[in-house]
């Protein structure tokens, strides 16, 4: 187990009890991702957490695959899914790059609150344009760390050796955008709820 999945398992039960911390917005995310949502589609979340989303939009598609690095948070998700009697969404224990899925598989695929805590994150974005189907979806929201939280950037190395954080990638909405351009997206809808907030975006694979 990689210090990343150690530090996400050691906070997990803290993670699950804490609050959405803008209701708000994330009402309106849920509801902005429900209207490229069908009944016959297959969805991917890579960095699922504890399954919230997932759960909310189980309801509206066939089935979804949900994955994420740390165990206790995939393990708080399917208890989760047990108590709401939801059998439509497959948990799982893995990180995107090793995660066995043919190309062009998915309908739909979910990255939130995720790419800023992946030092890949441009090879991630590439990857989830392989696996979306053409004239497939992928819905991130993002937190571009650069455009209000480079103060943040010297302190990241001695917060991850402590424990206190967990790996962040550093990067604007510039070039958030850029780069899913430049892999074959074509931005469809983008949000910023706030200053400092995260940048909801909706994007097609061409």
């Amino acid at each position: 187990m990689n210090n990343t999945a150690r530090f996400w398992d050691r906070i997990a039960q803290r993670y699950a009890r804490r609050p959405v911390a803008d209701e708000d917005s994330y009402q309106q995310k849920l509801r902005l991702t429900r209207e490229y949502l069908r009944p016959d589609m297959h969805v991917l979340e890579f960095g699922c957490g504890t399954g919230s989303t997932a759960l909310v939009h189980a309801p509206h598609v066939a089935r979804i695959r949900a994955t994420d690095i740390s165990s206790n948070m995939i393990d708080i998700a399917r208890a989760k899914a047990a108590d709401a009697g939801i059998g439509n969404v497959d948990f799982e224990c893995v990180a995107l790059a090793d995660l066995e899925a043919e190309p062009a598989s998915f309908n739909v695929v979910l990255g939130l609150s995720i790419l800023h805590l992946l030092p890949d994150w441009r090879d991630v974005i590439a990857r989830v344009h392989g696996l979306l189907k053409p004239g497939g979806i992928f819905v991130t929201s993002t937190a571009c760390l650069n455009d209000g939280f480079g103060f943040m950037r010297p302190i990241a190395p001695l917060g991850r050796w402590l424990g206190l954080l967990p790996d962040l990638a550093f990067f604007g909405k510039d070039d958030l955008l850029g780069t899913m351009t430049s892999a074959g997206f074509e931005i469809k809808h983008e949000w910023l709820p706030g200053p400092r907030k995260a940048v909801f975006i909706i994007a097609r694979r061409r």
